[in-house]
């Protein structure tokens, strides 16, 4: 793998001692060369533009939207050239290879295209980025594999009593029976829905496609049309029928591809390297029986009848396919929050066994739209047509639920939760030109390590695809007892010996009843093929800024006290190590080693060339110097008391910290009060106060120096993490500093205008987000590889990490709060499939030393009409990736751009569905039910702190917000986006919730406008990672007495964030309610009681995002100007 293409968008680092090791002879891959057509261009809504967004009326100043690159890939007119990035990679490698023994796997070639990232996705000029291919030739064959004689009898694997990372995992064993588990699941009401497409253009001179042609219309000015006019009628919205013709189990099979899940092995015939057994391998290792054939005419040899389509649960002749569920049921949905409640309301129950009949299709053989004929007749909800300048009271009173996925019943048990895995579309196109129509961006949202209670399973067998590496999971197809069919690539494989017992019944000859085809999402004690190396304990690292600002601030004596009271809580075994490096302008250093009768500071005051001066004792045992440790933590808050120095050396005491982490990894914690400004690392501020509520473009998004990007790579090669904590009223350059836990896996925390005596809600916030993190559970030198049906690809990863390599994500450390999101492509036709599948598997080791592999698959429907697409879109996934996506291009373009490209996102998909579902044209502005709320989604990011204009904002707040766009799971990240707004003086018990013997009240959601507060009440806003109580002028009295313990409103204190805990039924509720709230998150959200004359009133005002203010226009006025747009 030549390093050129990762060095652009991942920066240089050090060669991996736990990683890969490059391959310099690889061959290269002649240009212009690949396998299969060349795939259209995608819809990228971050490339468009719109047209100026018009001012509010009246005497306030104009707020327009700058003019910039072009947010989608439009085709453009002859001559001009396109501002797309090139399409990274050739077609998916899912394809299995003809033979049957593939051989050794080897190193991927230097051809292979590495995804865009996140936060570095772009190449500073397009038109120079290379076309990325895959090698053209055949990979060579080699001898099969010898393979030891599987073991007789019903011994094999077992799923052992180990209890998984979360600690309330439910693990299998034969030496005991399973538990009953009672199965079921809820279906929300209304009728079963069609799912839809997503995203992109025809490329130019390409015909429309054979499905619903659209009416010859014109976007914005400048902008060209994508196509000829319409030739024939409208379409119709109702379901297309089931594809007519013979079944393609003849199909003959396509020619190989590179292997890119084994980092393109296949196209070389060299031994694999240690990159490509890197998830342990959880790619590459081991080699299981191998199927003397690998395609669908060994279907048709052994099990009777031909099999309708390589996709779906294909049945064989003698074996019926019986996916039953062994899942655990979910918490009950009255202990969550409305958005996780609403969720995980269709997956809250335990999956259901069902029998497929005999010598029948199975139910995934039918087409998603004849299967929603069955249960329909008319139009589904989700299609209904909404005119948005009519209906105003849009917003639902109860948490949208994500859409379901319009499978089949008893695929749709077994498919993964949404919060942990989650599809802009849940219907998934044909082809790409389908999804360019929908004009939907087309991703994937993940939240792969998330606090869950999951099955663990020991065996020693991992049973995996022998072509594409997935791992055996609840949509694969068993053709007999022998022989499973892979639901990526569809090839044969044998069942292992080992996988006939079924440790659950105790039973053998049972393979699909095991519980890896019972569950989505499953943990695996990995085996030793799965180690490169012994499993690194767990080893935390903590350095702390002890300069004069940072004691002024009073952050210290926090800190050593949470550690204090968690010190014990800290995740790990008897080998679990610690370590102390505080800094100013010198670097301190701090010897524990068993044996001293007090902690000993040694002081390095040569930064520009840092040493570790006792190697062997600064990182020690926790449970050997526990003592010497706790005595450190009570000392240290006295011992810079004094201190008048104002440097800070932040570079060179992380130089220190990775110095001493280097042998073993770790995570490392960083504490940091100012503005670096010594050695190596050192800034300037860059920040102009009085540009802050500029209306052009905000400057400085982007890192000032790389030392912190590269020091990150070269920790995230040693597995090591970095975890930053800030801690300031002034200016830190967060652009800059972010990089080094972006790029190492690690996660940032910021608290602006911390101080433990002014600031006491922030002190709050930081002690229970400290002990959050302290105790948390946490994993360490971790990979994670997102794997899809053949005939797609992944072209962009979001998030905090490395790019390994094209589909492999690096991990030093991986936390339950962390989320991910991908971009995804249609590289083939998918007309021969009806379901298709995602799978992501996290590879990582435990804070007690055990190799686990977390796996978690999504099956998804393909369709074949706009309508279905449409049907299926989830709107806040969607948003969520739009915010992804619009992070990137305000760093790579400009924050003009990327409000540009939102925009245009709303008014491309409200334009497609207007021309190309829409049966009868009619006035107004029309959307289906399901994306009702995208312009209102798309309105709240550009009010959202990360992209508003015309308002002071700080830049550290706004890169800030930012960070957590890209890092945090979609459910918490859409309070951030759109608050939750909810009356809260005449709380009930109505409706409430009964959890843990405590009443819950479940108030209304109300609209984000003035008009829906009174003088006369109290009203709660829920903005993600901050609440407001806003009390109204002629608040009743019984509130302020009941609730807020005082006698009228003047009293009401103005820094007042904590509820006194009175003995009424009023308080009671209020406490319970908020509570509750915070409960669902792992962060905790302070609370800011506030009056009409309290500071912090415009920031409670400026979540009012239905409403106009002097710089951004009302939710009607934005849909005024969409509807401008859509009639041009």
């Amino acid at each position: 793998m030549s390093t050129a293409g990762f060095n652009s968008q991942n920066g240089t680092g050090q060669t991996y001692a736990n990683g890969p090791s490059q391959n310099p002879v690889a061959p290269h891959q002649l240009p212009g060369v690949g396998y299969g057509s060349t795939p259209q261009q995608t819809y990228n809504p971050m490339q468009a533009k719109a047209s100026p967004l018009p001012g509010p009326p009246g005497p306030y100043p104009v707020c327009s939207y700058q003019p910039g690159a072009p947010f989608a890939s439009y085709p453009a007119p002859s001559g001009q050239s396109m501002l797309t990035r090139p399409m990274m990679g050739g077609p998916p490698s899912h394809t299995p290879p003809q033979s049957a023994s593939p051989g050794p796997r080897p190193p991927p070639a230097q051809a292979t295209p590495p995804p865009s990232m996140s936060s570095s996705s772009y190449y500073t000029n397009p038109q120079q980025t290379p076309a990325w291919q895959y090698n053209t030739a055949p990979p060579p064959m080699g001898a099969p594999t010898s393979i030891s004689t599987p073991p007789r009898g019903p011994a094999p694997p077992h799923v052992s009593p180990t209890a998984s990372s979360t600690g309330s995992s439910t693990a299998y064993s034969p030496a005991a029976p399973p538990p009953h588990v009672s199965h079921g699941v809820t279906q929300p009401p209304g009728p079963q829905m069609h799912r839809t497409p997503l995203h992109g253009y025809p490329p130019p001179g390409s015909g429309p496609p054979s499905m619903a042609p659209m009416a010859p219309h014109t976007y914005q000015p400048n902008r060209a049309p994508f196509g000829p006019p319409p030739t024939g009628p409208l379409p119709s919205m109702n379901p297309a029928p089931p594809p007519m013709g013979p079944p393609m189990a003849h199909a003959s099979p396509q020619p190989p591809k590179a292997d890119a899940q084994c980092g393109g092995a296949a196209n070389s015939t060299l031994p694999p390297t240690e990159h490509d057994c890197q998830e342990g391998d959880i790619e590459c290792p081991g080699t299981g029986p191998q199927a003397t054939n690998s395609f669908n005419h060994v279907d048709n040899r052994m099990g009777g009848s031909p099999q309708p389509g390589p996709p779906g649960r294909h049945l064989g002749g003698h074996y019926p396919t019986l996916p039953p569920g062994y899942q655990n049921a979910a918490p009950p949905p009255s202990a969550m929050h409305p958005a996780i409640q609403a969720a995980t309301q269709p997956y809250s129950q335990a999956p259901q066994p069902y029998q497929q009949p005999l010598g029948g299709p199975g139910p995934a053989q039918l087409s998603p739209s004849l299967a929603a004929m069955s249960l329909q007749s008319s139009t589904p909800e989700a299609l209904r047509v909404v005119n948005l300048l009519q209906e105003r009271n849009l917003l639902p009173p109860i948490p949208i639920p994500p859409p379901t996925p319009c499978l089949q019943q008893e695929l749709q048990k077994i498919n993964c939760n949404p919060e942990v895995f989650r599809s802009t579309l849940t219907s998934i196109p044909q082809t790409q030109s389908l999804l360019n129509k929908a004009k939907m961006p087309l991703g994937l949202l993940l939240h792969p390590f998330k606090d869950l209670s999951l099955p663990v399973v020991t065996s020693s067998t991992i049973v995996r695809c022998r072509s594409c590496r997935t791992y055996i999971n609840p949509f694969v197809s068993f053709l007999d007892q022998r022989r499973w069919k892979c639901n990526l690539c569809y090839r044969v494989n044998d069942v292992p010996e080992e996988f006939m017992y079924n440790p659950v019944s105790r039973s053998y000859g049972e393979p699909h009843k095991r519980p890896e085809v019972q569950n989505a999402t499953i943990e695996f004690i990995a085996p030793s093929e799965y180690m490169l190396r012994p499993p690194q304990p767990a080893v935390y690292l903590f350095i702390l800024d002890v300069s004069h600002n940072a004691v002024e601030t009073g952050y210290l004596s926090v800190f050593c006290q949470s550690l204090l009271d968690n010190i014990n809580g800290l995740p790990g075994d008897s080998r679990t190590k610690i370590g102390f490096v505080t800094f100013d302008s010198t670097i301190h250093f701090y010897n524990l080693q068993e044996g001293l009768s007090q902690p000993q500071m040694l002081i390095v005051s040569d930064i520009d060339d840092i040493f570790l001066p006792t190697p062997d004792s600064l990182l020690v045992n926790l449970n050997e110097c526990k003592e010497l440790v706790q005595d450190l933590l009570k000392s240290l808050p006295t011992l810079f008391q004094k201190t008048m120095e104002t440097q800070s050396a932040l570079g060179s005491a992380l130089q220190a910290a990775y110095k001493l982490l280097l042998p073993t990894g770790g995570r490392m914690s960083v504490f940091q009060t100012q503005l670096p400004n010594l050695g190596v690392g050192a800034l300037q501020s860059r920040e102009d106060p009085n540009q802050r509520a500029s209306a052009k473009d905000i400057h400085h998004l982007s890192p000032a120096t790389d030392f912190y990007k590269k020091l990150a790579l070269d920790c995230s090669g040693q597995q090591v993490a970095v975890d930053l904590f800030l801690l300031s009223s002034q200016y830190c350059d967060l652009a800059s500093l972010g990089c080094i836990s972006r790029y190492s896996a690690g996660s940032v925390y910021y608290y602006p205008s911390y101080h433990h005596q002014h600031n006491p809600a922030q002190v709050e916030c930081f002690q229970k987000d400290l002990k959050r993190y302290l105790t948390r559970k946490i994993g360490f030198e971790a990979v994670m590889r997102i794997r899809c049906s053949k005939g797609m690809s992944i072209h962009t990863f979001h998030g905090n990490f490395f790019v390994r390599s094209t589909d492999l994500l690096s991990l030093p450390n991986v936390n339950p709060d962390a989320g991910f999101a991908v971009q995804m492509s249609i590289e083939e036709n998918l007309d021969d499939m009806q379901n298709v599948s995602f799978q992501a598997a996290l590879l990582y080791t435990s804070s007690k030393g055990e190799r686990r592999i977390r796996v978690h698959t999504l099956c998804l429907p393909v369709v074949n009409s706009l309508s279905d697409i449409f049907a299926g879109a989830d709107v806040q996934a969607i948003t969520g990736l739009l915010a992804c996506m619009a992070v990137d291009r305000s760093a790579t373009a400009s924050l003009s751009d990327a409000r540009d490209a939102m925009t245009n996102a709303a008014i491309d998909s409200l334009t497609s569905f207007r021309q190309s579902v829409l049966s009868i044209q009619q006035p107004g502005l029309l959307a289906p039910a399901c994306l009702r709320l995208f312009p209102l989604f798309i309105l709240a990011l550009l009010k959202q702190k990360a992209f508003r204009t015309g308002t002071s904002t700080r830049l550290d707040e706004r890169l800030f917000a930012m960070c957590q766009l890209k890092y945090q799971p979609l459910v918490y990240s859409m309070l951030m986006i759109h608050p939750a707004l909810y009356r809260v003086d005449n709380l009930s018990d109505e409706g409430a919730l009964n959890i843990n013997e405590r009443t819950v009240p479940q108030p209304p959601l109300l609209q984000l406008s003035v008009e829906k507060l009174s003088r006369e009440a109290a009203f709660l806003m829920d903005a993600g990672t901050v609440m407001y109580l806003w009390v109204g002028r002629s608040c009743h009295p019984g509130f302020l007495t009941q609730v807020l313990g005082v006698a009228s409103y003047a009293a009401v204190p103005d820094n007042l964030y904590l509820l006194p805990e009175l003995d009424t039924a009023e308080s009671q509720r209020t406490r319970a309610f908020i509570g509750w709230l915070r409960d669902q998150r792992p962060f905790f959200p302070p609370l800011h009681v506030i009056r009409d004359e309290s500071q912090l009133k415009p920031m409670f005002m400026q979540n009012m995002i239905e409403d106009r203010t002097e710089s951004a226009l009302s939710y009607y006025e934005f849909l005024l100007h969409l509807q401008q747009q859509i009639s041009k």
